[in-house]
């Protein structure tokens, strides 16, 4: 009712037009204001973009008009694939979700005011009741319509609020101060409203001191965590909508929720992990292909997310929109040479260029990631060299086009092995994109029934106390000693592997000892681990038992390579690979008896017929992802697989 500066204290923030007050949200309500919480803009930005990304595909949706048992979205919640899906989407929610199996929109609402400290220790007995485990119990008889969908478990404050209306006859106006009081714990306010509510109890429903009291000491202990079932309504529509976009249109959903979190690196790797365990294909950057944001594409490879040039590293949204307006007025760029003639090169500076190059941006005008990523200087070069002429208006001797400029002469660099171009990766993207360290030994771990930090934390827990052994391949990021409170030394470790970053910790000396070797090396290990599930953590923790090193392993398990042929054509690269030279001759120990990796040659599609070429390696010689990739490049190569020896050996028959 008049300016606010006659109120309470103000200042201006510096990244808003706004007058902020510098009193608390408990002192401003006692100056006179209303205070207003507005939770969840980003979702609804995240809905709005993917209503526009539809809209793209001449698919219209009303999110406000959908029908609350669509049971895509209540299947989708009950397999706990929540990740993105507001207020749902944490580890500890989606094992929530896959145990109460939620079957309607009030089972939402529900878990959503459970699932916070206090009321979290009701969910097991929720979910329970609901599923038919356990039997409902009513504190009252006459409390049954109120807590007839939580199954007998005070869940909201309104809940409260009717059961003193209905056992003790509160007004409206005196529930809601005896729910203030409890949440409070006022104690001498808390004693008169003891007093008042055994009276109720006894005057509107006979019922006794004892039993009145006991009632009130039950809703006291709710009401001390109780949730506003309004405010939780509010969250569960958006998770509502937010899941069933996720279910009906999950590459709109994925473009939409990773376009508002491409700063941050960690939340956009946990969305690649997702989107390809959902089916989702997340393609790679490119440079005529991507937007600054990510975007969804349909063509004869069907539905796919593009990744989006600006979430890159580095690489900046303003300078990208730029690009992306270029491409989208004059056409994709032909060739390296059109794409330096064509850019602006104020936009653009090495270490942009080199994390486009780095993430794969440049593959369909250049196949040579390392070239691209060293001549960097010169693209850009040759670029100021094509901006100055376009400037200066140099044209043609008779006015006719402008000079042709002289064309990107990219430096010679080695082909970077699949390692290298991992890490380049990873410091173009902020984690591994395409492939991780781990995937090398994809043969082995599958085969030694290793599975991902990930698939563990997403499994059901084991119950606190108890520790469930687990086999799992990492990548060793750093090790280092600590000392515990009882004065034992033991090592803190970081690991990742596909499904990202995680922690763990070593007792054992020659576990640690190897730990501290693979860290020094960036290397990958096989580690046998127990799992801990703590009561209020989300994630186990892990306790390494013992790490061998996946290098090893590949020296000494017996793998077998299948490669399939439909030509004559690829059988000198193919031997190339396998039978180095040096002068012509054969180099020592190119073939030999030793080895424990044998190489199967079938020709398509005469499989059933004996291999054309089966032969052993010598010790010396390894097989890994990194022979795959490169056998899956050469041209007449229909088929390659690497296993277990005796799994190949049964294909090849």
């Amino acid at each position: 009712d008049r300016p606010l500066a006659e109120l309470v204290p103000l200042y201006r923030d510096p990244r808003s037009d706004m007058p902020v007050t510098q009193f608390d949200m408990k002192y401003v309500e006692g100056a006179g204001l209303v205070k207003f919480d507005f939770l969840g803009l980003k979702t609804l930005s995240v809905l709005r973009e993917a209503r526009r990304l539809l809209a793209e595909r001449g698919v219209a949706i009303d999110l406000d008009a959908l029908e609350w048992d669509d049971p895509r979205v209540y299947e989708l919640l009950q397999r706990g694939e929540t990740v993105g899906v507001f207020q749902l989407e944490s580890e500890g929610m989606r094992r929530t979700l896959a145990a109460v199996k939620p079957t309607s929109f009030g089972d939402i609402i529900a878990l959503v005011a459970l699932y916070r400290p206090g009321p979290m220790g009701n969910i097991p007995s929720f979910g329970a009741r609901k599923n038919g485990r356990e039997a409902i119990v009513w504190p009252h008889p006459l409390l049954e319509p109120v807590l007839s969908e939580t199954y007998g478990i005070f869940v909201y404050q309104e809940q409260v609020m009717q059961a003193a209306q209905i056992l003790a006859g509160y007004s409206l106006g005196g529930a809601d101060k005896l729910r203030r009081a409890m949440g409070k714990k006022d104690q001498s306010g808390m004693n008169a409203e003891r007093d008042d509510f055994i009276k109720g109890c006894l005057e509107v429903n006979g019922i006794e001191k004892a039993k009145a009291g006991e009632l009130f000491d039950l809703i006291d202990k709710f009401a001390g965590y109780g949730f506003n079932k309004s405010h939780a309504a509010g969250y569960a529509l958006l998770a509502y909508q937010t899941a069933w976009l996720k279910a009906h249109y999950p590459h709109e959903f994925f473009a939409a929720s990773m376009s508002f979190d491409s700063d941050w690196t960690d939340k956009l790797s946990v969305f690649v992990d997702d989107a390809r365990r959902q089916g989702v294909v997340i393609a790679p950057p490119s440079i005529n292909q991507s937007k600054a944001h990510f975007s969804v594409e349909d063509d004869d490879r069907g539905l796919q997310v593009r990744y989006g040039l600006g979430a890159l590293k580095g690489v900046g949204e303003k300078a990208m929109d730029a690009l992306v307006g270029e491409r989208t007025r004059h056409g994709v760029f032909a060739t390296l040479d059109d794409f330096a003639e064509r850019i602006d090169p104020k936009l653009l500076n090495r270490r942009q260029m080199e994390a486009l190059a780095a993430a794969g941006a440049f593959d369909a005008l250049e196949a040579e990631r390392s070239s691209v990523f060293a001549g960097a200087e010169a693209v850009l070069a040759s670029a100021s060299s094509a901006a100055d002429a376009r400037d200066s208006g140099q044209g043609g001797l008779f006015g006719g086009d402008a000079l042709a400029m002289p064309g990107v002469q990219l430096p010679r660099a080695e082909s970077w092995s699949m390692a290298e171009q991992m890490v380049h990766e990873k410091d173009a993207f902020g984690f591994y994109f395409s492939a991780h360290p781990v995937s090398r030994y994809t043969a082995l771990t599958e085969n030694l029934l290793a599975r991902s930090y990930g698939e563990y934390a997403a499994s059901t827990p084991a119950p606190p106390g108890e520790r469930r052994p687990a086999t799992m391949a990492a990548l060793i990021e750093s090790a280092k000693w600590r000392t515990s409170q009882r004065g034992n030394r033991y090592m803190q470790a970081t690991l990742s592997d596909r499904s990202g970053q995680f922690p763990a910790s070593c007792f054992d000396e020659a576990a640690c000892a190897a730990l501290e070797l693979l860290s020094a090396s960036s290397g990958c290990a096989l580690l046998q681990v127990e799992l801990d599930w703590r009561e209020g953590e989300e994630t186990p923790r892990v306790a390494i038992r013992s790490a061998t090193p996946l290098e090893l392993l590949l020296t000494t398990k017996p793998l077998s390579l299948l490669i399939t042929i439909d030509r004559a054509e690829p059988l000198p690269q193919i031997k190339q690979l396998f039978v180095p030279s040096v002068h012509g001759e054969l180099a020592e120990g190119g073939l030999g008896h030793g080895g424990l990796g044998e190489v199967i040659l079938a020709l398509a599609p005469h499989m059933d017929d004996p291999p054309i070429a089966h032969f052993r390696l010598c010790s010396q010689s390894r097989l890994d992802q990194e022979v795959v990739q490169k056998l899956e490049r050469i041209l007449g190569v229909t088929h390659v697989s690497l296993s277990m020896k005796k799994q190949v050996n049964r294909a090849a028959r």
